[in-house]
């Protein structure tokens, strides 16, 4: 696993074995996951998206504590994933990194609690497969507008963004800031030596 530029965040670039029949890869080994994150993955939930081109999801995250941990792959097309630093206080607060997810690298991307995340379907048919360490809760759970200028995602050109409901409801960065909702770094970092020691 590769450190992404913010921290909190890595990416899996796994060697996958083709033949005849298909290919193999591994997408997790808890030795190697651990010397990486310093994480156990804990699975207290597994969640399966499919999505039509263009479709966004998020930028999505929890109250910490105990926040929502992600652990990210493609399994079917190919998606932009995304991921933010919404930690107020955090030397990269705002600030956001891409990767691009798909059945042909099979990469994968880790995401520790307070980070927020978003994906676009680059493909019709695209299937996210995610790990949860926490279950859904809906009072804990919050977004923050995909389309916020300010955030300034690079969104794909000629895909045009379809949002649900809730998402194109989402406050901006500077709003989610202003009445409180996002996670102060402080708190996280608290929080991951507590699951870290």
């Amino acid at each position: 696993m590769r450190a992404l530029d913010i921290e909190g965040a890595w990416v899996l670039e796994p060697k996958v074995f083709p033949d005849e029949r298909g290919s193999f890869h591994e997408w997790y080994r808890g030795t190697e996951f651990r010397e990486a994150t310093g994480y156990d993955l804990t699975l207290a939930q597994a969640n399966c998206s499919v999505s039509r081109r263009g479709v966004v999801r998020g930028v999505h995250f929890s109250d910490v504590p105990p926040g929502q941990a992600k652990y990210v792959t493609c399994v079917r097309g190919a998606v932009l994933d995304v991921v933010v630093d919404l930690r107020v206080g955090s030397p990269d607060f705002g600030r956001w990194e891409a990767v691009r997810l798909d059945d042909d690298t099979r990469h994968a991307v880790f995401l520790a609690e307070g980070l927020g995340h978003a994906f676009m379907a680059l493909t019709d048919d695209a299937t996210v497969v995610y790990l949860c360490s926490t279950g859904y809760a809906p009072k804990r759970e919050h977004g923050v507008h995909p389309l916020d200028a300010d955030l300034g995602i690079d969104w794909p050109a000629g895909v045009t963004p379809v949002l649900s409901p809730k998402d194109a409801a989402a406050p901006t960065l500077a709003q989610a800031r202003d009445t409180g909702l996002l996670p102060s770094y402080d708190a996280c970092r608290a929080h991951y030596r507590r699951l870290r020691p």
